[in-house]
């Protein structure tokens, strides 16, 4: 996939411009961000794409020296079960949270 970066966003679009999946993120007032949203397209669900999206945005969290809490469920669970890969990236912060995704009508 061809990943864009975008001010709070990070996304892959199809030829025709339709959204394929796309991760957003708030800043925070303490310099870390908040991953408020994963989605993934219903034609690719199942195929490992919200992973991927995951570790892109890993990446983009290493390259900018930040670090995270995620309240997107997905987003959350996905760094708790990766949390030895990437406690680097993974605020202090990341347990003590709510969960309450931002749902905008595109699940």
């Amino acid at each position: 996939m061809d990943w864009k970066y975008e001010n709070n966003k990070i996304y892959s679009v199809d030829e025709k411009g339709d959204l394929m999946a796309e991760a957003t993120f708030t800043h925070k007032n303490n310099g870390e961000i908040d991953i408020d949203h994963v989605y993934v397209n219903p034609v690719l669900r199942g195929k490992g794409v919200a992973g991927k999206i995951m570790e892109v945005m890993v990446n983009y969290l290493r390259e900018n020296k930040l670090k995270t809490t995620a309240t997107c469920s997905y987003a959350n669970g996905w760094f708790k079960k990766n949390e030895e890969e990437y406690s680097d990236v993974i605020s202090k912060d990341m347990w003590d949270q709510p969960i309450a995704c931002r749902i905008n009508g595109k699940h």
